[in-house]
């Protein structure tokens, strides 16, 4: 069967299943060299020199000007990848992005982030994969060695303590931790707005 190009990507918008014995996969495994290259000619480059920046770059094909992302760091899907305006992304974050990852505006990122948006079946794991993108909402938080699961929301200006495992969605303001994390306290937004 012939498959329309991108059609890996449609399907994985819609949170699947793909099967990677498909004929249609092959679209998804090219992305994934040319990510994981990219990442890997990035994170060769001395962290003092401003010519990482043009891999990343050429990762998410747009310029990153708006954007800061510190090496090491590891993405396997860089087209599925959104940022908004002042996103800063710390070291040796893990973007496991083919079910699409989006961080807006004023997003921070810090050290150690895990951020998954793949599953595999339960009794096909080894061929069939699920899909939930995750959202970063403006302002948001996420603190150092956190792990974000498939589908989740993460709402606007809300925190997310160190070491938390997000599993569901997190409302705007909130400060969350633990594992799995829960709602720790509000935070009031006439405080955020100043």
């Amino acid at each position: 069967m012939e498959y329309p190009k991108g059609y890996v990507f449609e399907l994985m918008d819609k949170g699947g299943p793909t099967d990677c014995r498909e004929p249609y996969f092959k679209e998804a495994s090219a992305e994934m060299i040319r990510a994981r290259t990219l990442c890997a000619k990035a994170n060769a480059v001395l962290p003092d020199n401003p010519e990482y920046v043009k891999y990343l770059e050429e990762l998410f094909g747009r310029k990153l000007d708006d954007v800061r992302i510190l090496t090491p760091f590891i993405c396997d899907f860089g087209n599925r990848v959104k940022f908004g305006k002042g996103v800063f992304i710390n070291h040796s974050a893990i973007l496991s992005a083919s079910g699409g990852i989006e961080f807006e505006d004023g997003v921070s990122i810090a050290p150690g982030v895990r951020i998954a948006t793949i599953n595999h079946d339960f009794n096909q794991r080894h061929s069939i994969y699920t899909y939930g993108k995750v959202t970063i909402k403006k302002n948001a938080w996420i603190g150092m060695n956190v792990t974000i699961v498939p589908g989740v929301t993460i709402g606007e200006y809300a925190v997310v303590a160190a070491g938390a495992v997000v599993t569901k969605d997190v409302p705007p303001y909130a400060v969350v931790g633990g594992v799995p994390a829960k709602v720790i306290k509000m935070q009031n937004p006439v405080e955020q707005m100043e």
